[in-house]
């Protein structure tokens, strides 16, 4: 089944270095408020829509593809 949403601790699993993993976090949720989800907009919102951080990586995290 593949993960609808990621969090910083999934990238943290996947290898990515802490501060790396929040910086993408930080990336995604800028992305999401930009296109208009002003939920995203909150501090203590941490997991985010796995397609968006695939898109930041230009990457898929699908754990069947790994």
């Amino acid at each position: 089944m593949e993960k609808v949403f990621t969090s910083y601790n999934d990238l943290v699993a996947l290898g990515f270095p802490k501060e790396q993993a929040r910086r993408i976090i930080r990336i995604a949720k800028t992305t999401l408020v930009s296109r208009g989800i002003e939920f995203y907009n909150g501090k203590r919102v941490g997991l985010v829509p796995t397609s968006v951080v695939s898109e930041i990586l230009d990457a898929s995290l699908n754990q069947e593809e790994r």
